[in-house]
């Protein structure tokens, strides 16, 4: 690990133009530098007890084989079942969850050195939970690249989904002294993507709508968050991708309009609704949606949360995606 950080250091690791980029520092010194949210930042040390927010997040980190350097997870209870169909469950198994909620006695509790987090994804101001309380305390933080906010308000996404996931991929592994992991994880995804792509190559593509929650107004993905090239890698059209935002709260009424011709549901307790189940029964009792496609042919096909944010699962969603509407 020592030797592949050191050579790490001697090296400018050149990607796409907002992927990971490692600054030369003078000989002796530890520091790294990434290209972060549109922000060079530089890290002192290789972070050995980090904390991480959120199931895609910490499937992040054990896809790189990285479950040694944290000190333990946060996730929310309605998000267990992921864990549960994880494929790196064993990961969880071995690693301690800290919390149902971030905050800063979580992170000093853990002794962490580092917070991998995002925004709305655990990182708000209304909690006072942000990068810049944590360096207060003197603890670094790396903000996931899907949740990066864009300069408009408070609105998020600065690259395409896929993009942001190897971003990421690639600056944990210069972080972490794991860049040719990182690099091998992309190739495979990459491909899986591209065998996807295939499937519906040529054909119409089908108007899709990203249910996630809510009764009075729905949130949906917009065309920075995962699904966005969940979808349309698969072969559809997200009904919602003119939105620049990652998620976002709509009208039932923008929906109707749009007329999707299939739904794509958000598997887990929002609240509102517990199951994929009770969520299709809503949409197919609420009377507006009555004679949208989707509802009428009852075209549904359910993700896991885990699949539906950045994170290692994207790529098999996009092949499930794929596969499903190839079938018709």
């Amino acid at each position: 690990m020592r030797r592949l950080v050191a050579l790490a250091l001697v090296v400018v690791l050149s990607t796409t133009a907002c992927g990971a980029t490692i600054a030369q520092e003078p000989p002796g010194s530890a520091k790294i530098t990434l290209r972060n949210c549109g922000q060079e930042v530089t890290y002192d040390k290789v972070p050995r007890r980090v904390v991480t927010n959120d199931t895609g997040i910490a499937e992040l980190m054990f896809s790189l084989g990285l479950a040694d350097r944290m000190a333990g997870y946060v996730i929310g209870d309605a998000h267990q079942a992921d864990v549960e169909s994880s494929p790196w469950k064993a990961d969880f198994a071995k690693v301690p969850r800290l919390a149902s909620e971030i905050n800063k006695e979580v992170v000093q509790g853990a002794s962490a050195d580092l917070v991998f987090a995002g925004w709305n994804y655990g990182f708000s101001e209304s909690t006072g939970f942000t990068p810049d309380a944590l360096k207060s305390l003197g603890v670094a933080t790396y903000q996931l690249t899907e949740a990066c906010r864009n300069g408009v308000g408070k609105q998020r996404g600065i690259m395409p989904p896929l993009e942001a996931l190897y971003t990421d991929l690639r600056n944990l592994g210069v972080l972490f002294g794991v860049s040719a992991r990182a690099e091998s994880l992309i190739s495979g995804y990459s491909a899986q993507v591209a065998s996807a792509e295939k499937l519906l190559q040529g054909k119409a593509r089908p108007k899709v709508f990203l249910y996630d929650s809510g009764l009075d107004q729905p949130f949906t993905a917009g065309k920075n968050a995962a699904p966005q090239d969940i979808i349309e890698r698969a072969g559809g059209a997200n009904v919602f991708g003119d939105l620049d935002d990652s998620w976002a709260t709509v009208g039932w009424e923008a929906v109707v309009a749009r007329a999707p011709e299939v739904i794509l549901i958000n598997d887990y307790a929002d609240g509102d609704s517990s199951t994929p189940d009770q969520k299709r029964a809503f949409l197919e009792s609420y009377a507006p949606l009555r004679e949208v496609p989707a509802v009428r042919d009852g075209r549904f096909f359910v993700l896991p949360y885990a699949a539906l944010v950045e994170g290692p699962r994207n790529p098999a969603a996009i092949e499930a995606f794929a596969r499903f509407l190839a079938a018709g």
